[in-house]
């Protein structure tokens, strides 16, 4: 059996979140980040109309014989709206570009979400009880006139219908010139950084009105700027290491212990190209569009146009794995730049135990590959398997060569349908994946 025609999990379909047969999908709905946070119990989505939704797994599904996936709808709420930069003459659009929780530390839930210049803090907290027997409040709500009591009542706790309130604790505000790409939480749970194109900045999550600036690549003259910041994360274990990539396909390790201001990285990862390979397209497709560390922090996955590369942090000559997501998309490579999807940015993710690592690609399919067995699969997420237990069937696309029956010609592929968000349950095979307005989620075959 070829290493492209399996996997060592048969995935099927559990759910599916958004409305399929709409025939106008407006740009509003469609969704822009996905995330679980670290038990997996919640995954929130971002849309680029601003909305934050949670999802949450029902407890019953886990002890389920056999096992279910059931996630509802927890909570939904607007984070972001639209804004005009008045100095600039330039509208802020509401989408979510990223979202991140922190890690639970009392019954409320936090996570930040940001656009392209603000950053908040959400809290997500449950309302069971109410207090009844409010003496200068009637029954609705509305105050009364304090001298028209007659006495005076204690007021008690009376349980009632849980509701789920989310509400905004931190706003982040004006310390990006350019587009926000990245927010990273670090492993001490007290500080994150925001990245945009030139610079990295440091937060404190109870300091609203100052951040420290820890990279900046900006030149003095504007015109001899060379690359830009593409993606910034922090180590999940050591709280003084990050790194960030960049428009060249570059890597770089910072170390906060070696200057306020991390100019001069520690290391740098890079994969120099063959000079015989070079073409007008090698820059950009060679941009890293999204990094990701594995859960022991030993490992980093980049995503870039064409492959998913993973880099051993104690080896910067070369990435120690290299996997091709949509090889046979190069013969086109001049057709995307035209029709800009070739500027298309995708994420990629590794699963809890680092074996598995996720992406997607064009026609709404993705790929997984198995680091163990060095097997791929490539599936897709239509409405055609939207039934609960359908086992997804694996798909191929004709590299060029002569079109057998079961593969699907290069030129029908759909562009415009694209999975460029994907996330994995940190602790069991069940994976979220976006495709448009819609949240297909998918777990192993039991």
């Amino acid at each position: 059996m070829s290493r492209s025609e399996s996997s060592d999990i048969q995935w099927t379909f559990e759910q599916l979140k958004g409305l399929i047969d709409i025939p106008d999908i407006t740009d509003a709905d469609i969704i822009s980040c996905v995330e679980f946070n670290d038990t997996g119990d919640l995954l929130a989505t971002g849309d680029k109309g601003g909305r934050v939704v949670i999802f949450q797994r029902d407890e019953s599904s886990k002890k389920a014989v056999p096992r279910k996936v059931d996630y509802s709808v927890y909570t939904t709420f607007q984070s972001h709206e639209p804004e005009f930069d008045y100095l600039k003459s330039l509208e802020i659009e509401e989408k979510i570009n990223k979202i991140r929780w922190l890690k639970r530390k009392n019954p409320a839930q936090f996570l930040l979400s940001t656009n392209d210049k603000t950053i908040k803090l959400w809290k997500i907290s449950e309302k069971e009880k109410r207090i009844d027997g409010y003496n200068l409040r009637d029954d609705d709500g509305q105050y009364m006139n304090p001298n028209s009591l007659n006495s005076l009542r204690i007021p008690v706790i009376k349980p009632m219908d849980t509701v789920v309130q989310a509400s905004p604790r931190r706003i982040f505000a004006n310390a990006h010139t350019y587009h926000i790409n990245s927010i990273s939480m670090n492993s001490d749970q007290e500080t994150y950084l925001s990245a945009d194109d030139l610079r990295i900045n440091l937060w404190h999550l109870d300091i609203t009105d100052e951040s420290f600036n820890i990279v900046d690549i900006k030149p003095v003259n504007m015109e001899e700027l060379t690359e830009v910041i593409t993606a910034a994360e922090f180590h999940p274990q050591h709280c003084n290491l990050f790194v960030y990539s960049s428009s060249k396909g570059i890597i770089r390790l910072c170390d906060m212990r070696a200057a306020a201001l991390c100019d001069q990285h520690a290391k740098i990862f890079e994969e120099t190209e063959d000079p015989a390979n070079r073409s007008f397209f090698s820059e950009i497709i060679s941009s890293i569009s999204a990094l990701r560390f594995s859960s022991t922090g030993r490992y980093l996955i980049s995503r870039d146009y064409l492959s998913v590369k993973v880099w051993d942090l104690n080896m910067d000559t070369r990435p120690v794995e290299s996997y091709l997501v949509h090889e046979y998309l190069r013969p086109t490579l001049c057709s995307l730049y035209e029709n800009d999807y070739i500027f298309d940015k995708f994420e990629c993710c590794f699963n809890g135990t680092d074996q598995y690592i996720m992406t997607g690609s064009y026609n709404n399919f993705f790929k997984i590959f198995d680091r163990h067995s060095k097997r791929e699969v490539l599936l897709e997420a239509s409405k055609d398997i939207a039934r609960p237990r359908t086992v997804l069937k694996p798909k191929k696309v004709a590299d060029g060569s002569k079109k057998k029956k079961d593969e699907i010609s290069v030129e029908s592929l759909d562009y415009g349908r694209k999975i460029l968000h994907t996330a994995w349950h940190p602790e069991e095979n069940i994976i979220a994946v976006a495709a448009t307005n819609n949240l297909f989620i998918l777990r192993d075959k039991v």
